[in-house]
């Protein structure tokens, strides 16, 4: 089992990888098992490919679980939707000593955080991916939230895990739109933090996205995790050097509140914002074009759905709400090189325009 430590003082907490990992999961719990109230939470579809074994296979082994299902799609993250679960908590019996199993995607794991970080004013929650874009991203540093109408993850908390489970057997039931989407952030950690890798992903797109190489795969996760987790650590709470994971997403957060998510998928959207990123790096004058050029190259290799057509001046409108806005400037993330980024708040409003509609 390859195991990657996210070391944060009394925060600290493994990052477990291995192929079946799902099914050894309640012997390797069990030195955390206390008595205490164990809730999986997940949605409907994963629980009928892995909850119900997961439950009775913890259940088998001596653990008090419960379950809760939260609706398909962005609807587990409105606040309306918590309180009732909040309640069945309650009903359920869990106290401050509960431990909270995220059992799924992005979605999953957000609101399972925000629940675990609020919830008696705070209980462990361990992350157990089911895409691959929770597991190379999400999963790992901590950050919930849910929805506003204003957009997405307004209201969060940084609170982090006590583990992080990451089966690659699991990506098996995935469609290839999850796959492909999920390639957005992992061309994004190539772009901002490491060239090699972004070449490995590049010239080995395809036998990525059709899971041919689950030994390639495993090596791309763990270096996406670990880029990740090292990157927590300096910054976890997103003041600094945290930032750059932001690159593509100033602008693919707009695009996926304008559009919807069965238009536009969160990795589709952050391809599309790093595409309009790289070209402010180029017209900015701090990326080169032979640099810009392989960005762009690799991410339309990409399977990508064709944008409707948009008013660049709406999405700029959804840009201006954003939590990365500062004293009414927008922040960018931008690109040295591949493998270096900037900061900037200096971008004119014109120049975000352009680059949108060159999308």
């Amino acid at each position: 089992m390859q195991t990657i430590s996210v070391p944060l003082q009394n925060r600290s907490y493994p990052i477990w990888i291995e192929k079946g990992l799902l099914i050894k999961l309640p012997e390797l719990l069990k030195p955390m098992n206390q008595g205490q109230k164990w809730v999986i939470f997940s949605q409907n579809e994963i629980i009928s490919l892995y909850g119900n074994s997961l439950y009775k296979g913890l259940k088998s082994t001596g653990f008090q679980v419960e379950l809760v299902v939260f609706p398909d799609g962005e609807k587990a993250k409105s606040l309306n939707e918590l309180e009732g679960i909040f309640s069945q908590l309650i009903g359920m019996g869990c106290d401050r000593s509960s431990t909270f199993l995220a059992l799924g995607g992005g979605v999953v794991g957000d609101a399972t955080g925000f629940i675990a970080a609020s919830f008696m004013r705070g209980v462990d929650y361990i992350q157990i991916p089911t895409t691959l874009l929770a597991m190379v991203d999400s999963s790992i540093g901590g950050k919930t939230g849910v929805n506003l109408l204003d957009g997405k993850n307004l209201v969060g908390a940084i609170w982090q895990p006590k583990a992080v489970v990451i089966d690659i057997e699991l990506l098996k039931s995935l469609q290839e739109r999850e796959i492909i989407s999920a390639m957005g952030e992992v061309l994004k950690y190539g772009a901002i933090l490491d060239r090699n890798l972004f070449e490995v992903v590049a010239e080995n797109l395809n036998d990525i996205l059709n899971l041919s190489k689950p030994e390639l795969l495993t090596e791309v996760i763990g270096r996406c995790a670990k880029l990740k987790a090292d990157v927590v650590v300096e910054d976890e709470r997103e003041g600094g050097k945290r930032r750059i994971l932001n690159f593509g997403h100033t602008i693919g957060h707009a695009l996926e509140t304008h559009f919807g998510f069965e238009t536009l998928r969160h990795g589709e959207a952050v391809a599309y914002g790093m595409l309009a990123a790289g070209k402010l790096s180029n017209e900015d004058g701090r990326l080169e074009i032979e640099d810009f050029e392989l960005l762009q190259t690799t991410i339309k290799k990409l399977p990508l759905p064709k944008l409707p057509e948009f008013d660049a001046e709406n999405i700029l409108k959804i840009i201006q709400r954003d939590k990365k806005v500062k004293d009414r400037k927008i922040n960018f993330v931008l690109l040295e090189a591949i493998g270096k980024t900037v900061i900037v708040d200096s971008i004119e409003k014109e120049s975000i325009i352009k680059a949108m509609e060159s999308l």
